[in-house]
């Protein structure tokens, strides 16, 4: 499984961000490394298709694939509606877990191309 985690440095929610993937991962026994890969520019964040930090893709589909209808690429934080309807800097673990199953079961949403 490729699971990527993008962000940028002034975005103050990035490290947790990681923290929280990293303990879903742990917690659902999945060991596959975790590509960090910082977005420096403007440039950078339309080629990769950058809608805001954290941003996790796992084999190149958003985790949040309802939240990037009507969003561009940007510098900038992401927001998160989690599932009790709170928003959030963040993803919700659930959202995590569940996308890590989706990828693990082989059922697949909106995939983010170049």
């Amino acid at each position: 499984m490729k699971i990527e985690f993008f962000y940028f440095a002034d975005c103050p929610s990035h490290e947790d961000g990681l923290k929280r993937l990293k303990k879903v991962c742990a917690e659902e026994g999945v060991d596959d490394r975790i590509e960090v890969i910082e977005v420096a520019s403007e440039e950078e964040a339309v080629k990769l298709n950058f809608i805001g930090s954290p941003t996790i893709r796992i084999n190149g589909r958003d985790i949040d694939s309802l939240g990037l209808e009507g969003q561009r690429p940007a510098l900038t934080c992401r927001v998160y509606l989690h599932p009790d309807g709170r928003f959030s800097p963040l993803p919700a673990e659930e959202t995590i877990r569940d996308a890590l199953s989706r990828e693990k079961k082989g059922s697949h949403s909106k995939t983010i191309t170049d």
